[in-house]
């Protein structure tokens, strides 16, 4: 198979949450590699030899989960795993987003392309061939524990490779079916242990996992920016961002940011000197470094657990054909994710919850340094942003119900044999309305450190935060009226979310 420059690689063990973003956002096709292909078949070889022996192997010649002792004849390993896909496709609720789907995909096909699956090269290849089509399966968003993996929402991917289920193709909901044949696909029909080695792997989770540890990587950028803009629309005192006190409290995110503000507000003439007009600032703009610092620390392990993940065999049983050796373990278990997950939805929270106070102290006439109340150009007649600030702060109140750990519960199932579970995909959804939600608290102080900057005077920032200003003013005017709000905010988020403010700004000023 001639390799395709353009694609993603997926050969099992090379996977970044950079190539997770190509795929699942970019669409750029994938490839499975040569050697991957090779391995899957000779682990599936070692599989039909298991089938020829009839060796008592769990999910090949058994039952699932509490029926693990049930002996399964080889005349019923075809149906078993059919009906193993239909009858745990029992998600609920809304369809996950494409993207997050397609995450899904992408994922799967990296787990299975390690080659420990005993799974047909050419199912593989068949799930490629629908991501590189943009055939993507309808998967509920709720049913899944996070243990035995994704069992439900993979179930509900696993359908539209046999032909059933549902599946989105050029914008339209279709029976699986008709998706396939549209896009001139052909379903499979399962072999033993192939709809175990679908539907049993942390990949919802993980998907939905990397997508938001992505974006809360780029929000945490977009926190150092709002902060620059704000300390300079309040006087801000540049001496809490000087390197001789961090350097004293080595943590790496918080040098980092305390270097981005500084840099960003690099030429200044609203920043100013300890003591001139007062000796300190406040917490939110004090301490920005230390908090989104925290932050970003905790963004990096998170991503260094989501990109092993991305890259491990996850299912069971895991075929070990050089070694003579099929092996039941827990590998599919999500703890690692879901600790991950409600560690990112905590780090993500707080980004929020600091730039809300900070929205505060904009608005407020008793906090904000002479500017208009509320911002407003005729305070009484207008309120200007006196309720955008109530919405960050509902946001940010929202996020603390959902910063709850997801992976402190378990519920057991299976008859008890499935006894702990990591609540995973829950822990992965909750951090990504989290983020999502971070970035709207975000723009709403862009938008009024951008509204504080017109009364400064905008040609007195920083070449740093002067870029910032520039930019949220090219999505939005300036507030000489009261007008509606949300569709600013909205404007101005997903203008933030789209854009990898590190690179933007990088011909401006470096921020890491």
């Amino acid at each position: 198979m001639p390799i395709d420059e353009k694609a993603v690689l997926v050969n099992g063990g090379t996977m970044t949450l950079k190539q997770v973003i190509r795929v699942a956002r970019q669409r750029e096709r994938v490839q499975i590699s040569r050697g991957s292909l090779d391995q899957m078949a000779l682990s599936r070889a070692y599989v039909e030899k298991l089938l020829r022996e009839k060796r008592v192997v769990y999910g090949l010649t058994t039952g699932f989960g509490k029926f693990s002792d049930t002996y399964i004849s080889a005349e019923d390993t075809k149906r078993m795993q059919l009906n193993l896909i239909r009858s745990h496709a029992c998600g609920i609720g809304p369809p996950l987003p494409e993207e997050a789907v397609r995450a899904t995909m992408l994922l799967r096909i990296n787990a299975l392309s390690l080659g420990y699956s005993g799974i047909r090269p050419g199912v593989v290849q068949l799930l490629a061939d629908m991501l590189n089509a943009g055939v993507t399966p309808v998967i509920p968003e709720q049913g899944s524990l996070g243990a035995s993996g994704d069992l439900a929402p993979l179930s509900h991917l696993a359908l539209v490779l046999i032909g059933e289920g549902e599946a989105c193709y050029l914008g339209d909901r279709l029976p699986g079916s008709e998706a396939m044949a549209r896009a001139g696909l052909q379903p499979i029909a399962l072999e033993a242990k192939e709809g175990l080695a679908l539907i049993n792997g942390t990949q919802v989770m993980t998907g939905i996992g990397a997508l938001a540890c992505y974006d809360a990587l780029n929000l945490a950028g977009w926190a150092d920016c709002a902060a620059a803009l704000t300390a300079e629309a309040l006087r801000g005192i540049r001496d809490a961002f000087e390197p001789l006190t961090h350097a004293l409290r080595p943590h790496p995110g918080q040098g980092q940011s305390a270097a981005n503000i500084r840099r960003l507000t690099e030429g200044s003439r609203l920043m100013t000197g300890q003591g001139e007009l007062r000796v300190q600032d406040a917490y939110s703009i004090r301490c920005a470094p230390q908090v989104h610092g925290a932050s970003r620390d905790a963004l990096r392990y998170i991503q260094e657990k989501l990109e092993i993940e991305m890259n491990a065999a996850t299912d069971n049983p895991l075929i070990f054909a050089a070694e003579d050796r099929v092996i039941s373990g827990g590998n599919f278990h999500g703890q690692p994710v879901a600790l991950a997950m409600d560690h990112l939805a905590v780090s993500a929270a707080e980004l929020a919850s600091i730039s809300e106070r900070r929205t505060e102290r904009l608005v407020n006439p008793s906090l904000n340094e002479k500017l208009p109340p509320f911002l407003a150009k005729d305070g009484g007649v207008q309120s200007g942003f006196m309720i955008a600030q109530y919405t960050a702060a509902a946001v940010v109140s929202e996020n603390k119900s959902l910063a709850h750990p997801a992976s402190v519960d378990s519920i057991p199932s299976s008859g008890n044999q499935e006894d702990h579970v990591s609540m995973g995909t829950i822990a992965a959804r909750k951090a990504n309305q989290i983020v999502s939600g971070s970035y709207s608290v975000l723009a709403i102080e862009l938008l009024c450190a951008a509204q504080a900057a017109d009364y400064r005077g905008p040609e007195q920032l920083g070449k740093g935060t002067k870029w910032v200003y520039d930019r949220c003013r090219e999505h939005v005017s300036i507030m000489d009226e009261d007008r509606v709000l949300s569709g600013d905010i909205r404007v101005v988020a997903e203008w933030m979310r789209r854009t990898n403010v590190r690179e933007a700004i990088a011909t401006v000023v470096p921020i890491e």
